[in-house]
């Protein structure tokens, strides 16, 4: 059995609608703001305190929004899952880069996805947005 990674993500959108996607130092998936659980936290918990490291949006775990859970293949570690609790955070917002992240890019859901979006992104949150829009993602 492969090993599992939990951690937890969050969906955050800029003024026009457009999704955040980071890319962490040494890797080349991108994928959504987020992370692993310390010890004691909750799954927002760790959203809230990911998005504020990695990003700098600072938001209270409360006020995050589930979208789902999911398993799929972890974007930068060969032969792992993760399970991940991905949830949206309310509001518009500006990002900066900070922590591990070394690149964000806003990602326009109504336009051709790149190659280079993580599993969990493409497999299940994707879907998962379009149907809360009615819109499908063009592929």
């Amino acid at each position: 059995m492969n090993p599992l990674i939990v951690v937890s993500a969050v969906c955050v959108f800029d003024p026009v609608g457009r999704l955040l996607t980071v890319r962490k130092r040494g890797t080349d998936k991108f994928m959504h703001p987020g992370g692993k659980p310390e010890a004691g936290e909750t799954a927002a918990q760790t959203a809230a305190r990911e998005l504020a490291e990695e990003v700098g949006i600072v938001l209270a775990a409360e006020e995050l929004v589930l979208l789902g859970i999911w398993f799929a293949d972890a974007a930068n570690e060969a032969a792992t899952q993760i399970q991940a609790t991905v949830f949206t955070a309310p509001g518009v917002w500006s990002a900066h880069p900070s922590a591990e992240i070394a690149e964000i890019r806003w990602l326009d859901l109504a336009g051709k996805l790149p190659d280079d979006l993580a599993p969990l992104l493409t497999d299940h949150v994707l879907p998962a947005l379009a149907g809360q829009t009615g819109e499908s993602p063009a592929g």
